[in-house]
């Protein structure tokens, strides 16, 4: 048995049982990739994998549990590797992050520029999606950390810690009717033309469920990602806006005014998430105790070691 047996069936699952593929990937032949896999499943005495004449089709009951291992083998030999460059250059290297659009624009642009100034030599990437396609970006190593406020906790084979909380506010012109009231209500916001996050957003799934329980129906003229579009469209009268409490700026948003409203909507936790027993290079640990001053990294491999998810 060698790694190189182990890399080619983890190669032709992820190229969908093409063995052609799968050997263009690793820059090898097909034959041999064949021949490898074959010779592996003879040592184990099981077929890893269904075949149609030559062709594999996909795995055997055996095969997917031999794949779980050669997923945890494969991640403990990055884990090397990594270690072996971290201790030939602990302040260089690289680190992907992956986040909301959220997360991006409004909480991590302060944290990603004084993680910088303490590490000018790593090279930072930024990736964006909604929650699951971050979480899927940690899991598959494209990524080497995640943070979202949506369920990313509930997301197997992710230990997440909190970050920080945060509420939900009302966004409107100066003069709207509804900074009148003395205590605001979901009816209150129900009868006006609503313009909010789009559904696997910002706590978006908070904002229904409050509506819900009340048995309310608001109109959602407008859907986003975007705070900064959501309060463009504010400012243009066309409706009563609700975002993160964090991308309200008072200097830069002088035309709109916020009315807090955690007490119908809740709280809601940003997280930060990483793969389950994945090695993480020390300047890792420091971004998260930029990011949250609440954690370091006693804390964080400690929450690693026993898969957990912590919470405020």
């Amino acid at each position: 048995m060698n790694l190189h047996q182990l890399r080619f069936v983890r190669e032709a699952v992820r190229q969908n049982y093409n063995l052609t593929d799968a050997a263009k990937a690793l820059f090898t032949s097909q034959p041999g990739v064949s021949k490898a896999i074959i010779e592996l499943e003879e040592e184990l005495g099981v077929d890893i994998f269904t075949r149609h004449g030559k062709r594999i089709r996909g795995l055997t009951e055996p095969g997917r549990l031999v794949l779980e291992s050669v997923e945890l083998i494969m991640q403990e030999i990055e884990s090397l590797k990594r270690i072996g460059k971290e201790y030939a250059a602990h302040d260089s290297g690289s680190f992907t992050i992956a986040t909301t659009h959220t997360q991006a624009r409004y909480m991590l642009p302060k944290v990603v520029q004084a993680f910088m100034a303490k590490y000018p030599k790593v090279r930072l990437s930024l990736l964006q999606g909604n929650p699951k396609q971050i979480a899927d970006m940690v899991k598959t190593g494209q990524a080497d950390l995640a943070i979202a406020t949506e369920a990313i906790a509930a997301i197997d084979g992710l230990v997440t810690l909190p970050c920080y909380q945060w509420e939900h506010v009302i966004v409107v012109p100066p003069e709207h009717e509804l900074l009148r009231s003395k205590a605001i209500s979901l009816e209150e916001i129900a009868g006006y033309p609503l313009i909010t996050y789009d559904a696997a957003f910002a706590g978006r799934s908070k904002i229904d469920h409050a509506f819900n329980l009340r048995e309310l129906k608001p109109d959602v003229l407008l859907e986003a990602i975007d705070a900064d579009v959501i309060k463009t469209y504010v400012e243009l009268g066309m409706g009563v806006g609700i975002i993160a409490g964090m991308a309200f700026d008072a200097e830069r948003d002088r035309n709109l005014r916020t009315i807090p409203v955690g007490h119908l909507f809740g709280m809601n936790v940003s997280r930060v998430a990483v793969k389950q027993g994945a090695y993480l290079r020390s300047y890792i640990y420091t971004f998260i105790e930029l990011l949250a001053p609440s954690l370091n990294r006693k804390m964080v491999e400690a929450a690693m070691r026993g898969g957990e998810n912590y919470e405020l």
